[in-house]
């Protein structure tokens, strides 16, 4: 049943029952995987000794020996689908239960909870970001959740996933995708977040992402107009790594109450689309420091990005990429569990197509947001 794992809230036995969910499925997948394995290494073997000895070349024993060596294969590997299906149907049966009692941070964008959202009063366990699935699991994904605060910046990959199942071949749909990928992951942080503790700003250089920050401008619930030019680009940089050198002093020194009056208490997201354009020596330099210092004292980095874009800067960016959580806006197999480094296929979390889902969460966050600045 939904909740049943260990934990203090229902919130924390729910993140630690998909957590349950995500290590069976990846022990049961291994342990089919390796008597897969195991029959075929074992008819290889049997092959083998056949065709090494002359005798089985001289009439029909060797056809029969070969028939065998093919019937304990399909035995075993019978035998082994039989015990991943029975798994399956629990880990099936398990989802539809867990799935519908999931809170909004947690849950799919078309989970009645959304619909039924209420501004948190208190900052959740960890968020959704997407679904995890294996081949041999058609029909069960498990949702890919991580802790907050965000430990490690996010890279929405706009250039290398560049097509799943043929269904994404046009690059500009990708760039779209992306960014429509990072604006869903800006507003469900926004929607967790209690109002005020959570600010995103945006750098739009180009200002070719006006349609997919369109439910982000028009509700207000941005720290400011999306930057554009290299003054914008500069401008917001400068603002952000001055605060993570504000609020590193003052933690170092003791004194976080000596921080001035003016500067925001809240996380800040920085997204940042199309990188590196509009960027400069100088302002990519300050990006790197966002991306390693920033998380530490709640300045966070979402990056939408080609990294083909940014290949006139050589090895100098790979810290970079290296430092991010790379996410795809289609389904793409790049992702490796804890426990047993299965590939992983990660799909993004999608507003479903028409949906005002997300017009209507970001709409309560900005009413939240003016009700709490009174």
């Amino acid at each position: 049943m939904a909740g049943d794992a260990n934990g203090w809230s229902m919130e924390e036995r729910l993140y630690n029952q998909v957590w349950g969910m995500f290590e069976d499925l990846a022990r049961t997948t291994a342990a089919y995987r390796s008597a897969v394995d195991f029959a075929e290494s074992r008819m290889e073997q049997e092959l083998d000794k056949v065709l090494s000895d002359p005798r089985s070349r001289i009439g029909g024993q060797g056809d029969a020996a070969r028939e065998t060596a093919r019937a304990k294969h399909a035995e075993l590997v019978d035998r082994a689908r039989q015990v991943l299906d029975r798994d399956l149907a629990q880990l099936v049966a398990e989802s539809e239960v867990v799935e519908p009692a999931l809170p909004p941070a947690f849950a799919r964008w078309d989970n009645p909870a959304w619909h039924a959202y209420r501004v948190p009063m208190e900052i959740p366990m960890a968020l959704r970001l997407g679904d995890l699935h294996l081949p041999e699991s058609a029909g069960l994904s498990i949702p890919m959740l991580v802790r907050l605060p965000l430990e490690r910046g996010l890279w929405i990959d706009s250039g290398r996933a560049a097509s799943f199942e043929g269904s994404i071949t046009d690059s500009d749909d990708l760039r779209r995708l992306a960014m429509d990928t990072a604006v869903a992951h800006a507003a469900r942080l926004l929607a967790v977040y209690p109002p005020g503790e959570y600010s995103v700003h945006v750098i739009d250089a180009a200002g070719s992402a006006a349609s997919s920050l369109a439910p982000l401008v028009n509700t207000g619930v941005l720290a400011g107009p999306p930057a554009v030019g290299p003054a914008g680009v500069n401008d917001v940089l400068t603002r952000l790594t001055q605060r993570v050198d504000l609020v590193q002093m003052a933690v170092r020194g003791g004194a976080a109450d000596a921080l001035p009056p003016d500067l925001d208490p809240a996380e800040q997201l920085l997204v940042v689309n199309d990188f590196p354009h509009g960027f400069d020596d100088r302002a990519v330099t300050r990006l790197r420091y966002l991306a390693d210092e920033g998380p530490a004292v709640g300045v966070h980095l979402m990056l939408v990005a080609d990294r083909e874009d940014a290949a006139a800067y050589g090895p100098l960016l790979d810290p970079l990429w290296r430092s991010l959580l790379r996410l795809t806006p289609v389904p793409d197999d790049h992702l490796a569990d804890p426990w047993v480094g299965h590939t992983w296929t990660y799909d993004p979390s999608r507003v479903p197509p028409g949906s005002q889902i997300l017009q209507h969460v970001l709409t309560q966050v900005a009413t939240a947001r003016r009700s709490w600045n009174r």
